[in-house]
């Protein structure tokens, strides 16, 4: 056994913090997980106790380390990922200044849009190649600058989950290549770029923004404190990973050149990607929508984003418990969704069209609309329960097709992660929607997988980034799930109801949020 045989991998997601230990062969070993914990507040604040998160990895690591012989003499590296967008701010004595702000807070909705509807808004889309919509720093800087500019003073920097959990881990204050190029940057430099900073009007700020690092070339030693924490040795090297998107776009099987292929990723939030070679590939549209993220190395990933795409299930789903329990019924929610994959494919698909837009900060893809809302829609007395459940599984999969028909045609292959993707009816109805063989892969905890990956590439296990994919992901993809010819026909008329559907209620969700306010006030 080698004195270095293991890599461990930090992924501080929205719901659930984890720390899993991968041999050099990618092989998961352990893992240790805690579930998150967040605030949802009034005016629609949605916001992290940044103390506490890092307390819970420092826990979850040490949980790592009970768990795995000669865990601290074994640990090559550490990688670390973590939820995207929002802000964290610290002062200069490395405190938070406030919670962490994350990508669910609304508060910046009307700020949002200014930005986007500006004339400047058409050079930040350029330069970044990412829609300006309400989760982002850029979006929240800009409205604490004109709402609480006492919280920009107090603060030294400007991070993100995981720079948050880096500087903890290191003590180093720095960004990773996508979060900072796609905020606040060029991507074709992968670099700041004054201009967009200067057009945001953020040109005072500039200094909250931390150097931008790639973790596959640099890394830095795990601090006296941070060692004492987790159970691991002082000095180990710790590798800033992408953000958490990236690094399961990394573990699920996107990063591949020669097939080019699409990733849909079905968690809280929907992710659909797609593999892009170089720079001048890159796609952007009209509506100034989607993120552009580069991989290390020269490639790619260009995605649209639905805001909410699990948190549907999840949100009708205890819809019908809170019915159960009204009757004083038991149910385990988690049994109720195990059960629900017969009942979904027995339904009557097109009974009713759902718009999958739950989350109260409206949508980012591919769309931006802060008022935008879901809603059942063709609903007669003849719909079922089953019916409707059927339509919130079909808007899934719909959505996905229109978000990647916007970034150009559908990849031929499509790879899928994401709690969802453990549906055999979400598998089968978004091969058949998007007419492409649809890839799982054996990869339980590719976002970790992703960092560690970052981590070893950094250590000279691997040459470069596509070694370490042909080693630890291409042996674990399943094979193809392919579309059934019935439900592709059935999809092609079913798509265009829903996108006609969308296109005609924007009008509607601005009614809605005007009289949401008028009640509110």
């Amino acid at each position: 056994m080698s004195a270095k045989d293991l890599l461990i991998g930090i992924d501080a997601g929205t719901s659930v913090i984890k720390a899993v230990a991968f041999g050099l062969d990618g092989q998961q070993i352990a893992l240790a997980s805690r579930r998150n914990e967040y605030v949802s507040l009034p005016d629609g604040g949605v916001e992290q106790d940044m103390n506490r998160t890092w307390a819970d990895t420092a826990l979850v690591l040490a949980e790592l380390v009970e768990q795995v012989p000669d865990c601290a003499a074994r640990c090559a590296a550490i990688g670390v990922t973590g939820q995207g967008d929002g802000t964290w701010l610290i002062d200069r004595e490395g405190e938070p200044v406030h919670d962490g702000w994350l990508w669910l807070d609304s508060r910046a909705a009307a700020t949002s849009r200014r930005l986007a509807e500006m004339p400047r808004g058409r050079l930040i889309y350029e330069r970044t190649a990412t829609g300006i919509n309400v989760c982002q720093m850029r979006t929240h800087l800009c409205w604490m600058k004109e709402h609480a500019p006492e919280l920009l003073k107090k603060s030294a920097s400007a991070l993100h989950c995981k720079d948050w959990l880096y500087f903890k881990l290191t003590g180093v204050l720095a960004a990773d290549i996508s979060e900072g190029v796609f905020t606040f940057g060029d991507y074709r430099t992968r670099d700041y770029a004054p201009d967009v900073i200067e057009s945001l009007d953020l040109a005072e700020h500039r200094d909250l923004l931390p150097p931008i690092i790639d973790g596959t070339t640099v890394s830095h030693g795990l601090t006296a404190e941070a060692a004492v924490k987790s159970g691991l040795r002082a000095g180990t090297p710790v590798c800033l990973g992408l953000v958490d998107v990236m690094c399961s776009a990394l573990g699920a099987g996107l990063y591949d050149p020669a097939v080019s292929p699409g990733l849909t990723i079905l968690g809280s939030t929907g992710m659909h990607m797609r593999f892009v070679g170089d720079a001048d590939a890159v796609v952007l549209n009209e509506d100034m929508c989607g993120y552009t993220m580069p991989f290390p190395g020269g490639a790619f990933a260009q995605m649209q984003t639905n805001m909410a795409a699990t948190l549907n299930l999840d949100w009708a789903l205890g819809l019908a418990v809170q019915v159960f329990q009204s009757q004083n019924l038991s149910v385990e929610p988690e049994q109720f969704l195990a059960s629900m994959d017969d009942l979904v494919l027995g339904a009557t698909p097109g009974a009713a069209f759902f718009h999958p837009y739950i989350s109260s900060a409206g949508e980012r893809g591919p769309f931006t609309n802060p008022d935008a809302r879901a809603s059942w829609t063709g609903l007669d007395q003849g719909t079922t329960w089953a019916d409707m459940l059927r339509a919130v599984f079909d808007g899934l999969v719909l959505a996905a097709r229109d978000c990647y028909q916007t970034m150009g045609d559908v990849p031929g292959e499509i790879r899928m992660t994401g709690g969802a993707a453990k549906s055999k009816a979400c598998r089968s109805l978004l091969s058949a929607c998007l007419n492409a063989p649809v890839r799982t892969i054996a990869q339980p905890e590719a976002g970790a997988a992703g960092a560690a990956m970052i981590a070893a590439v950094q250590q000279g296990l691997f040459r470069n980034v596509a070694s370490a994919v042909d080693s630890w992901v291409t042996p674990l993809l399943n094979d193809a799930i392919l579309p059934d010819d019935e439900l592709v026909r059935l999809y092609d008329t079913l798509f265009n109801g829903y996108l006609e559907t969308r296109l005609a209620l924007p009008k509607a969700w601005d009614a809605q949020a005007r009289a949401r306010r008028e009640l509110t006030q």
